[in-house]
């Protein structure tokens, strides 16, 4: 369940907004923050406490993606499947993650160290075929640089 530094950050994050419901994402934020994800058990309790149900808070905890209900890996990967990058190799960055890590979009490593995910658009068109892992933005990738990439996440 929540702890008291989790609760006490909800009660802040609730005097920011006019309804307790407008907090919500920043609710599964701090929630996901320390516990790398969103469980039922805490997706219930943060729903009492915002004054919303269990399926109202669920319907906006999966219709973002970056909110993870269930468990990922140390570190999450976004690959930025855009036209951009798609024109400019994501097919073979793709084929590349998949090859050395050995999993799909959606699965996680089997020392649980890296969760693939598709991201829509991360937003540098200029520079692409490009991905995301956790908060560090890479760009210009090409199949060697993504394992040098790679090699930092421990």
């Amino acid at each position: 369940m929540l702890n008291e530094t989790e609760k006490e950050e909800v009660a802040r994050e609730l005097e920011r907004y006019p309804t307790r419901q407008a907090a919500c994402i920043e609710a599964l934020k701090i929630v996901q923050k320390r516990h790398g994800y969103v469980s039922d058990e805490h997706l219930a309790e943060l729903a009492g406490l915002l004054g919303m149900t269990e399926d109202e808070l669920d319907g906006v905890a999966t219709f973002y993606s970056l909110i993870f209900r269930r468990p990922v890996g140390r570190h999450v990967i976004l690959l930025c499947d855009s036209v951009s990058c798609y024109v400019m190799g994501y097919e073979d960055i793709y084929r590349h993650l998949r090859g050395g890590l050995g999993i799909e979009f959606g699965q996680t490593t089997a020392d649980g160290r890296f969760t693939l995910l598709p991201a829509p658009c991360l937003g540098c068109c200029d520079r692409a075929p490009a991905m995301m892992i956790d908060d560090d933005l890479q760009l210009d990738l090409t199949g060697p640089k993504v394992d040098q990439i790679l090699a930092q996440y421990q």
